[in-house]
């Protein structure tokens, strides 16, 4: 069976290793870890399309795919569900595209951080690897207080865990020693 990951993704995982285990969708321990201070990767709401239009430009938003008001809506459900379950929040980091800077701020207004290592390299597969070791040195660096909530892309998920989220889905992750631990996948 052929891979679904571009080669270059497919190299970055067997070098770097993806992170391990895969459980079912929605699970509590998924909860429990970010409770525990885990780091849960969600990839943007929903924004209708695919890739980005040509002419795209960071910074104006005008010129990229962006949230509906369905992936509004769902990103308001991420950060209320985090908020119903008490689970302190001691970092947001987004991607500097306006689909995953919304999200994050809708979901948790006032605290993100755009974090270049985890923007998209949907359209530039040579940044592959590169940002993938980047954005596995971020979430391994991270010792709380509180879990930390990333809005990135489905690219940059599938290159770190293996796992091809939904729109509005986060794969939440926890530190073994140097590695990262897939604990469960949510969707509120």
């Amino acid at each position: 069976m052929r891979s679904l990951l571009p080669r270059r993704a497919v190299l970055a995982l067997l070098v770097a290793g993806p992170a391990r285990a895969q459980p079912a969708p929605e699970s509590e321990s998924a909860w429990q870890a970010l409770a525990g201070g885990g780091m849960a990767l969600f990839r943007h709401a929903i924004a209708p399309g695919g890739g980005d239009p040509p002419g795209m430009r960071l910074g104006d938003c005008s010129t990229q795919r962006n949230l509906s008001d369905e992936g509004r809506a769902q990103a308001r459900r991420i950060g209320a569900a985090f908020r119903e379950r008490g689970i302190a929040v001691g970092a947001v980091h987004a991607s500097a595209w306006c689909r995953a800077l919304e999200t994050a701020e809708l979901a948790f207004p006032g605290q993100v951080q755009p974090e270049p290592a985890f923007d998209s390299f949907f359209g530039a597969r040579q940044d592959a690897e590169a940002r993938t070791a980047a954005a596995r040195r971020v979430l391994l660096g991270w010792d709380g207080p509180g879990a930390m909530f990333v809005a990135t892309h489905q690219v940059n998920i599938t290159a770190l865990t293996g796992i091809f989220p939904a729109s509005g889905e986060g794969v939440v992750l926890r530190r073994d020693g140097g590695a990262l631990v897939v604990v469960g996948r949510i969707r509120p």
